[in-house]
């Protein structure tokens, strides 16, 4: 069984905020970037990867339904 294009993209974006966000953490702890900033960002983009995982959920749901009305 392989991993749906939905949930793989997703995860690799999740990985990669985690990443970023370890490394913008040293600025933070520094006082060069707010909270508001620094945790806003976070904020704004875990909503934009789970917007985008349940986007493609849906295209991946027509695509299946179309192919479906094809094969009949």
């Amino acid at each position: 069984m392989s991993i749906k294009k939905s949930t793989l993209i997703p995860i690799l974006l999740l990985i990669y905020l985690a990443v970023m966000s370890c490394i913008g953490y040293k600025g933070y702890a520094s006082g060069q970037t707010s909270a508001a900033y620094y945790f806003g960002i976070i904020g704004v983009t875990l909503i934009v990867i789970i917007l985008l995982h349940f986007h493609m959920r849906k295209r991946e749901r027509l695509r299946k339904e179309r192919e479906e009305d094809l094969n009949k």
